[in-house]
């Protein structure tokens, strides 16, 4: 692994790493799988927390790709990018290998 994927690995795990920001990926389904994803006003009711506080954290993770968003309407909606997933989980997998 490259010093720069190390590098992106790390502001991805730090940023999941909110406990709030795991709660919300728990609820996100996985796109482009899904034809159900989620909107920030459904995320806030479930999670109990304000549109903004939402829309912060999931700027957050949209910024690093993790994940997507379409907007529809008034609504944006949100669901996890599949591949950027697997991508964090090989990363975290390689970098915990351990050498003999």
């Amino acid at each position: 692994m490259s010093d720069s994927d190390r590098d992106l690995l790390a502001k991805q795990l730090w940023t999941i790493g909110d406990q709030n920001r795991l709660r919300l990926l728990a609820l996100l389904p996985h796109c482009p799988d899904t034809k159900d994803p989620i909107s920030v006003s459904r995320l806030a009711a479930e999670l109990n927390l304000s549109q903004p506080t939402v829309s912060n954290h999931l700027a957050r993770l949209r910024t690093l790709g993790i994940v997507r968003h379409r907007r529809l309407g008034r609504e944006v909606h949100y669901c996890i990018d599949q591949n950027i997933a697997r991508t964090i989980l090989s990363r975290l997998e390689d970098a915990l290998k351990t050498r003999e």
